[in-house]
């Protein structure tokens, strides 16, 4: 079985993560710091938007996976992917922003926790019954 929308999803929010990772690594190559964060507030910022990303989508795109194997219908993987995807780009710029943009942050974390809620709720549904 192929699952072409969890792949979809899964390329785009590769890309979110090279964008998170190139502001990483390009700041420590600009201010010459190799390892940890030396107490430079802009790169832990830097750092942990790249971390909370990988820390949310791994688990959301494998919710995502089990349901495209379940026989989800397209619209409800797109509607998976989506909230998924726009979650983790709205907390990754608010989150970078300085000052921080919190509206951003809180609706990127509502779209990803509630993406992975209802996602995990409508697998232990499909599981049960």
């Amino acid at each position: 079985m192929q699952v072409t929308l969890t792949s979809l999803y899964a390329g785009m929010l590769a890309l979110v993560f090279l964008v998170l990772s190139a502001r990483v690594i390009l700041y420590r190559r600009a201010h010459l710091i190799s390892l940890g964060d030396t107490g430079d507030k802009a790169l832990l910022k830097r750092i942990r938007a790249q971390a909370n990303w990988a820390e949310y989508a791994p688990l959301g795109l494998l919710l995502m996976l089990l349901a495209e194997l379940n026989g989800a219908p397209a619209m409800a993987l797109h509607m998976m992917g989506l909230a998924l995807l726009s979650g983790r780009v709205l907390h990754g710029v608010g989150f970078s922003c300085t000052p921080q943009k919190m509206m951003l942050r809180q609706a990127g974390m509502v779209l990803t926790l509630g993406m992975i809620g209802l996602s995990a709720l409508g697998l232990i549904g499909h599981a049960l019954f």
